[in-house]
Order: C-alpha cells, then sequence, then structure tokens
C-alpha cells in the first residue's frame, strides 16, 4: 500500500511538498522507506533541511489539561541545498522507528482511537514549510502480540488505549510519551482487582512489561494501586507458553498488590492459576481458578515464565 501526503503550495515560494511511503504498515525498531518530492515554483527556493517527524495525540502529565498533538520522534533526511525555479527534487529516506514506538494496530484493526502520522518539514527561512501528514501503521512486536493475545484468551477486554506525555519515574525509555492499555478485568482476576492497565517498554533485545493494577470501591470511597513490572526476552517468544506466562504475572502481581493492601478486608489473593491445560477456546465455567473471591479451588496447569520485580 503506497501512501501520499502532498502539502498546499506555499504563497511565498511557490515549494509543494509531496511525501510518500511505499508500505505504511510497520512495527517498532524497522524503517520506513519512502520518498519526499520538493518542487520549487517562478523562484528559486533556498532549503535549509527537509526533516521527517512521527506525531500523534497525547495526554498530558496533568490530568485535568487537553490533549495535544506532539511530534516524539525525527529524523533529517538532508541538509541544505538550493532548489532552482520550476525544478524538483526527489529524496528518497528509510525513517527509523524507535523500538519504543507506540502500537496502533492489533490484529489488523486499530487500537480504538490511536492515530499516528509522519509529518514532513521543509526548512525555508523565515518559515517552515510543512507537507500533509501521512498516516503510519505500527502493529505489535511479535512479544507485545503474543502478550494482547494472551490477555484476550484469558478473559480481558481492552476498554481504552492511550499516549501519555511522560516519562515513567525509574524506567529507562528514550521517547518522552508512553503508551497505555487499559482493561476490564477478567471474570477469573475480578475481585482483588477492579482495572489493569498495561504498558510496554522495548528494546532490541527484549520488552519490560508494566501491570498497573487498582481497586475502586467508588461508594466506600476506598482505592488502593500497585505496579509490577515484568522482563521477557525477544528470542524465543514463538516457542513460549504465553498464557501460562501472562497468568503467571498476573497472579504475582495480584497477590502482591493484595498484600500491600492488607489491612482491607476486600483484599483477596489468587490461591490457584487461572489458566487451565485445555485448549484455550474451550469454555472456563465460572468459579475456577479464583480461590476466596469467586469459589472454588484453582485449576493448575502450566508454569509462569519472565522475570518478576
Amino acid at each position: 500500500m503506497r501512501l501520499t501526503g502532498v502539502s498546499p503550495e506555499s504563497g511565498w515560494t511557490g515549494l509543494s511538498v509531496r511525501t510518500a511511503l511505499s508500505n505504511a504498515s510497520t512495527r517498532p525498531g524497522l524503517r520506513l522507506p519512502g520518498r519526499v518530492t520538493v518542487v520549487a515554483g517562478s523562484t528559486d527556493v533556498p532549503v535549509l533541511h527537509v526533516r521527517l517527524g512521527l506525531v500523534t495525540t497525547a495526554e498530558p502529565d496533568d490530568p485535568e489539561a487537553p490533549r495535544r498533538l506532539v511530534q516524539f520522534h525525527q529524523a533529517t533526511v538532508t541538509g541544505g541545498f538550493v532548489l532552482r525555479a520550476g525544478r524538483g527534487r526527489s529524496i528518497p529516506f528509510e525513517f527509523p522507528l524507535p523500538w519504543e514506538t507506540p502500537v496502533t494496530v492489533f490484529g489488523g484493526a486499530p487500537l480504538l482511537s490511536l492515530r499516528m502520522g509522519l509529518r514532513t518539514e521543509v526548512a525555508v527561512e523565515p518559515r517552515l514549510d510543512q507537507g500533509a501528514m501521512v498516516p503510519v501503521f505500527v502493529h505489535p512486536l511479535p512479544t507485545q502480540a503474543h502478550i494482547l493475545a494472551a490477555l484476550d484468551t484469558l478473559g480481558f477486554s481492552m476498554r481504552q488505549a492511550g499516549l501519555v506525555d511522560a516519562r515513567l519515574p525509574g524506567v529507562a525509555q528514550t521517547l518522552p510519551l508512553h503508551q497505555r492499555l487499559g482493561y476490564w478485568v477478567a471474570p477469573l482476576y475480578a475481585g482483588p482487582i477492579t482495572e489493569l492497565e498495561l504498558i510496554f517498554i522495548a528494546e532490541p533485545a527484549g520488552l519490560e512489561v508494566i501491570l498497573w493494577l487498582d481497586r475502586r470501591l467508588a461508594l466506600a470511597g476506598i482505592t488502593h494501586q500497585s505496579i509490577s513490572r515484568f522482563r521477557v526476552w525477544h528470542v524465543g517468544a514463538d516457542k513460549r507458553d504465553w498464557i501460562a506466562t501472562v497468568d503467571a504475572w498476573l497472579r504475582t502481581a495480584i497477590n502482591r498488590h493484595a498484600a500491600a493492601a492488607a489491612h482491607a478486608d476486600w483484599s483477596a489473593t489468587l490461591s490457584g492459576s487461572a489458566h487451565v491445560s485445555r485448549p484455550p477456546d474451550e469454555p472456563i465455567h465460572p468459579g475456577f481458578g479464583l480461590g476466596g473471591t469467586a469459589g472454588g479451588g484453582g485449576i493448575g496447569g502450566g508454569s509462569g515464565g519472565g522475570d518478576g520485580t
């Protein structure tokens, strides 16, 4: 699929900018191939540089402030040159995507309202002519896709997907923003928690998975939050039992969460694994796997992977 963005012709330079992507679908850590074409009008145009930037809408750290358009990664395509009147120049590029690039597509469908684009900036003194934004579709890394699929199999439903224009304290990040995926909690895990947020911090060797757990009792005015972090490597991802891995992460995180809220009478722990040895598509009857909140003992089967921190 070839996608193209064209800027309106500049009124004072007559310069037009056209950006085309050979394939707008990509993944974190890959390169976006494409071409920028600039054409001058009736006068010579001194171009200072041509630069590309990834742009998306993100929420500021202040929850009361409105969302805003953020350019979170950029790369220069070429330095200065003079474009003669009536002439054009075609500039090929391979734009590198950071490993932490937020995911906007999963299973062939957009992740709720997430959108991302590649913006072209052509610097001409004393102003900037910016080409139209070309949409970019970022698919998950295989490791990320396995985790998202496992959560779906375990009964979690995604309720929101957003970007926060802020860094996470104590986490090694290269980008100034991070992605949060919010879920309705699966029945097997309900009780100890009512909300789950998932955060990925990817790098070439592996993936840091952050589980943000919350238990809210709105009528009683009670809330308790906790964070658990796990790391998994990209190598061998296709051979791992991801349902067992994610289930083990969840049980570890929930039990830590419950221990931290031990003073509250609603802080039940998980006494058994929610992962069953049946095929994932076979229905799981109510009451299995959750001791102390849904009734019934846990059904063992499978062991977790990854290192909790």
